[in-house]
């Protein structure tokens, strides 16, 4: 094979665990309340086969991402694949609650490797124009996975029952593992004998971040005043400044501190974080929205939110080959000003919003993420030294996890906090929860105008001329 050939199969071999991921991911939201009741437990319960895997998966990113600098990629990306194949076998066999969620657990460190040292992989292998191009194709096969999974989920929870909803994922997790191991890059540019690894602060960085996620992940149901979620804000608190300090004062740090001097990739990472809390507002509601207000069935919902995947799997090629060519300034700019005109869009929608009114804001949304992820990326990735990509690629996906859990945790406390509200000054169900649905809305444009800020200070032209 040529040079350029052997890169796109590299490229190709690293994109596959962002599908398998996605389409995991989404197949498995799918099948949780046919799980629910063969498990014989709850719905309330039944989530942490969703929150814990989202858990381990956000908390080991930095630390995965800073092996990613110190081990050859091909076999840290190959035991990625492979240990996400065997959490992913064993779900098929789990017969109890407890079993689902370690197995879950177990798959969770598999996709925690891979999504941490995706974004480095990819900017190792390609530089300028071509590392735009791969990103974005990169954001283009995740919104593929996103799109295809509740598809195939459905047609094999209904055919083979829930357990059938991890077989997909296994095959192709396998080979992945192979030609991962074969194909990626074997070198690596940090002297191992030398190497040392905090591993106190690993721990303090562990218990603060967990904490902090468990409660932002749960503070909905269990209340913003109870205990638990106080004495979880304090762990957070304690731990969170003993990991500073000790990261302060010793020359092996976890997390290199400095990084976060560069502006594009301070502000960069806060971009990505709010522009996914932007997202998933209205990703949340969206589904409930058409469900109990329009009425409309699962399968007219799952083909109205569709627009927004395909719009977003277009654009993201796009803007990426544009970013590495042009910069990307004006992109990220772009993408926030377009997805804040279609979260407009659905606060004016009422009971009588028509089908296509729904799809052209869907599909606008699409565009404007599409517009801001892979310049995003491109942006942060390009801005730090080339011994540091597969630290900043882990916390890069820190922050898409963290906005992804902060979307999802404020979007359900705001909705729920002001349906309630509306509900007791004496409105119809259905007045009430368009009333909550709107204003929620306004705080995704405000999380959008917040990204909007940070991209304008992360990606000035003197600083990004990429």
């Amino acid at each position: 094979m040529s040079t350029k050939e052997i890169k796109w199969t590299m490229f190709v071999i690293t994109a596959v665990g962002n599908f398998i991921a996605m389409l995991d991911a989404t197949t498995v939201n799918l099948a949780l309340y046919p799980m629910a009741v063969d498990l014989h437990v709850t719905m309330s319960r039944i989530q942490w086969v969703m929150i814990a895997y989202m858990l381990v998966l956000t908390v080991f990113l930095p630390f995965f991402g800073k092996l990613g600098d110190i081990f050859p990629k091909n076999k840290l990306y190959s035991v990625g694949f492979s240990l996400f194949a065997l959490g992913a076998f064993l779900n098929t066999t789990a017969d109890s609650f407890g079993l689902l969620i370690a197995y879950r657990c177990l798959e969770a460190l598999g996709a925690s490797i891979m999504l941490s040292n995706a974004q480095a992989i990819i900017a190792t292998i390609f530089k300028k124009e071509r590392r735009g191009k791969a990103l974005g194709l990169n954001g283009c096969i995740v919104a593929i996975g996103g799109m295809s999974g509740p598809a195939l989920g459905g047609i094999l929870i209904n055919s083979f029952g829930w357990h059938s909803v991890f077989f997909p994922c296994i095959p192709v997790a396998l080979a992945g593992a192979y030609y991962a191991y074969k194909m990626l890059p074997h070198a690596i540019k940090t002297d191992r004998k030398n190497f040392k690894f905090d591993y106190k602060g690993f721990f303090y960085f562990t218990i603060s971040l967990f904490a902090l996620l468990l409660a932002i992940s749960e503070g909905h149901s269990w209340g913003w005043n109870s205990l638990k979620i106080i004495s979880l804000g304090v762990i957070t608190l304690i731990f969170g400044v003993l990991f500073y300090i000790r990261d302060h004062h010793i020359n092996y740090p976890l997390i290199n501190f400095s990084m976060f001097k560069i502006k594009p990739f301070t502000f960069g990472n806060l971009a990505v974080m709010t522009s996914y809390m932007a997202m998933y507002t209205n990703s949340i509601l969206l589904p409930f929205f058409l469900q109990e207000i329009l009425k409309y069935n699962a399968l007219k919902t799952g083909l109205l939110i569709l627009p927004y995947s395909v719009t977003l799997s277009v654009m993201a090629p796009i803007a990426g080959r544009l970013s590495g060519k042009y910069g990307s300034r004006y992109l990220t700019l772009a993408g926030p000003l377009v997805y804040c005109i279609a979260l407009l869009m659905f606060t004016l929608y009422d009971k009588n919003a028509a089908m296509w009114q729904i799809v052209l804001a869907s599909g606008i949304m699409g565009i404007g993420n599409g517009l801001f992820q892979s310049p995003s990326n491109n942006a942060i990735m390009t801005c730090v030294k080339t011994e540091e990509l597969g630290l900043a690629s882990g916390i890069l996906a820190l922050s898409r996890n963290m906005g992804n859990i902060l979307g999802v945790a404020v979007t359900i406390t705001l909705f729920e906090t002001f349906r309630n509200i509306f509900l007791e000054t004496g409105k119809v169900y259905d007045l009430a929860f368009l009333s909550s649905y709107r204003t929620t809305m306004c705080f995704g444009i405000f999380f959008g105008l917040c990204c909007l800020t940070f991209a304008y200070i992360a990606y000035k032209p003197h600083k990004t001329t990429h």
